[in-house]
This record gives structure tokens, sequence and C-alpha cells, in this order.
């Protein structure tokens, strides 16, 4: 049986989320509204966000190899850092923006914010006559929705959804009330007409953020085209410790239970899944969600008011949950991969601060937004717990007592090598063998 992995159904995905984008209110974007008397002031985005992804018998590999292999950085832990810069005012002859961050950072003294070089856009020259356009077939796509933990599929499900039975309108507003829990439009900082942009990394500065970076402490943003900024950063906005599955159970044919070990500074978790079975020609999706949704449009960050929201809601898990249980069977004829996501709190900044009294005129000189998330990856239906979730089992009850428990992004320590098993059913055990693993 042949199980897919999160690049091979590439296509297949986006191709389903344009059609839902049909369906979506207002389009992709909505045009940004001003504050009504205010002048325009800058605005400094940290998107903070902790990556782990794990697959069962895998996790001693090289990781470069490893990282070839998934498209990416390679497994295990590992922090990402997004700083974004917007200002009104005008562009000096020699602009320059610096971040200076705390000694925890271990980032060196500051970051700077570097404005991207303009890119030119080459003309192009049509002739008179353009050739005739190619007719566009329909795509074909049958997809079954399933939702909600718990070992047997609901009544009810799963959904499905079938271009060939459905017109593309019809398909793509299917689509869109499996995704009506969007999260509220952001705006974070980006080259416009009239506005200063800088970021990092950038072409002068790409360092990696070390595995036991904070950014507790005071934050300090200056520059000749910015007003000082300074805000400090506490313990419940540093950077999320990972996520950690403490145990998976279960094979494909198999209700599969997997439980996380609980993230302290989360404030809600979202699972989901999604397959392709080559033999039905069908995609299927499931997400932790306990009303009809996919979850495609909840992966990133959320603002505290989606927060609040989509667990009255039930959309997302409450942050004390610690497991989750697929129904029986969803994909047993098609290898899924678990992704899981932790929301943080946001840290939302104004100078100076909001008066009290509503009718007071207010006019901020800068904002700074930080969002957090933190996010896992792994393959499912192996029907055996793996050796990295018996070691954080294990650790489960070990009380970290390091400040900012920094231990979490820290390499854990060589094992004890064990008795070689039966991998026969392993959807892996070919690219151990491609690889000379």
């Amino acid at each position: 049986m042949r199980k897919k992995f999160p690049g091979m159904i590439v296509v297949t995905a986006s191709l389903l989320v344009s059609l839902a984008v049909l369906a979506l209110p207002g389009g992709a974007h909505s045009a940004e509204k001003g504050e009504k008397g205010k002048k325009p002031y800058p605005q400094y985005w940290m998107d903070v966000s902790t990556q782990n992804m794990s697959i069962p018998g895998m996790e001693g590999m090289p990781g470069g190899i490893l990282g070839k292999i998934a498209g990416g950085k390679g497994f295990g832990p590992s922090r990402t850092l997004l700083l974004q810069l917007n200002s009104p005012r005008q562009l000096p002859q020699e602009p320059s923006a610096l971040h200076d961050i705390p000694p925890g950072q271990n980032m060196g003294k500051n970051l700077p914010l570097i404005i991207p070089e303009k890119v030119k856009v080459e003309k192009r020259e049509y002739a008179e006559k353009e050739e005739p356009r190619q007719k566009v077939e329909k795509p074909k796509a049958r997809m079954l929705i399933y939702w909600g933990c718990g070992d047997e599929v609901r009544k009810g499900q799963p959904r499905v959804l079938d271009t060939e039975k459905m017109s593309i309108e019809q398909f793509g507003k299917a689509m869109g009330s499996l995704s009506a829990h969007a999260p509220s439009p952001e705006y974070p900082p980006h080259e416009r007409a009239g506005w200063i942009y800088a970021d990092w990394p950038n072409r002068e500065s790409h360092i990696e953020v070390p595995k036991d970076s904070s950014l507790q402490g005071d934050q300090y943003v200056h520059g000749n085209y910015i007003p000082d900024m300074k805000f400090t950063i506490d313990k419940m906005h540093d950077f999320m410790a990972p996520v950690k599955f403490t145990s998976i159970t279960g094979g494909a044919q198999d209700s599969i239970k997997f439980a996380w070990r609980q993230i302290p500074t989360a404030v809600g978790y979202l699972a989901t899944t999604m397959a392709h079975n080559d033999k039905a020609g069908e995609t299927i999706f499931w997400s932790s969600s306990e009303v009809p949704d996919i979850g495609f449009g909840l992966m990133g960050f959320l603002s505290p008011g989606d927060v609040r929201k989509f667990l009255k809601e039930k959309v997302i898990m409450d942050p004390g949950t610690t497991e989750c249980s697929i129904p029986k069977g969803i994909f047993k004829d098609a290898g899924g991969m678990l992704q899981f996501t932790a929301y943080g709190d946001e840290l939302n900044v104004v100078y100076p601060p909001k008066p009290k009294d509503p009718k007071k005129f207010w006019q901020p000189e800068w904002a700074v937004k930080v969002r957090l998330k933190s996010t896992g990856m792994t393959t499912l239906g192996q029907g055996e717990e793996t050796r990295s979730s018996r070691r954080v089992k294990q650790r489960e009850n070990v009380e970290e007592e390091q400040s900012g428990d920094s231990s979490e992004g820290q390499e854990e320590p060589p094992q004890q090598p064990e008795k070689k098993k039966d991998e026969s059913g392993n959807p892996l055990k070919k690219l151990k063998g491609l690889f000379g693993f």
C-alpha cells in the first residue's frame, strides 16, 4: 500500500484551496481601512514560531539528509522569527533601522531591518494577434470530509464533494461552507505605496534562530525613519514549547489515538490530516473541529478574539486537552500526515496607551504586534508507539526548573540502540534503503 507525504499532495491542496477561495466572503483579501481622524503611524510585527517534525523510526537520522527528503530544514524542534516594519515617513537618503535584542536571544546585539531591493519588471511585448486561448478543462476532484475526535465515524459523515457531480461554483460554495471559520483579516506590514517597508531576515542578515533562544526582556527598535519603539516581552510571549506527541497508537485500519504534552503558553489547539487515495481518486480530510470545518484557514496565527470565538464554537480544542482520536478506518487506503497547531497569546503594544476616556482624542505614535504559534507534524497509522513518544512519556513528570522552559528546544541525549524491529509495514523503509540508512 503506497502512502503519501506532504510534498506529494501539494498540487491537489493548491487546487482545492483555490476552489474554496471562490466561496469566501469578499474574496481572499479585503481593503485596508484606516482609523478615522488619526494619522498613519509606524507598525512593527514579530511572527514567532516553533516547529517540530518527526517521523516514526527516523528520529536518529542525519538532519541534512532528512531535510532533503522533507524539503525543509530537517526534523526536530526549530524556531523561526519574522520581523516586518512599515513606516509612513519620508525615506531618507541612507535609511537605517535596527532591533536591539536581549542577551538571552543569542543572536548578537541587534538585527538589522533592511528595505528589500526593488525588482525590475520587464515589459512584455504583445503581438498584434494573440493566439486563441486553450479551453480549460474542468478539474477533477473528489473529496471526503470528516471531523471531530472519536473512535467511530459520526452520523452524517463523510461529506462528499465531487466536481463531476457539481459545478465549479457549487463545489466552491461547498468548500467555503467547510472553511467558514476563517480568521479575522490581519494585514502585516508589507510593500505598499507611500510607506517604507523593511524586514528581517534579509539579504544582509539571515542567521538561524538558536534552539535555546529566548525573547524575554527589553526590546528596542530604532532608526532614522521611525520613532524609538521600546517594549518588553514576557514569558507568556516568548517562543512556545515544541509540539511533542507522547503516544500515537492504532494502525491505518483502526481508530488512531494520539496524545501530546501540554504546552504551557498555548491558548488552543487544532489537528488536521489530509491524504490521497490513488486507487479511488479521492482526497480525504479530517480535522479535530467539533463542527464541520477542514481547518484550511486556521493553520496560521489567530488573534485573541478569534481564539475566544473558535473555542466557544468548538472549532479549536481547549488548551487543557491532551489527546484526540481519528475515527476508525478513515485513512485505511491512504497514508496521512498529522498536522498540529498550538496557538499562542498575542502581544499588542501601542504608544501612547489608549486613554480610558473614549471621548478623549488619541493619536498613536507607533504600534507593535507579536504573534505566536507552535506546530508539529508526524506520520499516522504505524500501529505502534514511537521511540520518541516513549521518551517523551518517560519525561512527562519531570518538572523543568529553568526559567522560560528553554530546555524544550535542546537536543535530547543520545539513546542506547534498540533491537531491530520488523519494518515491513513501515512506508518509510524504502526511503531508508534509498538513502543508505
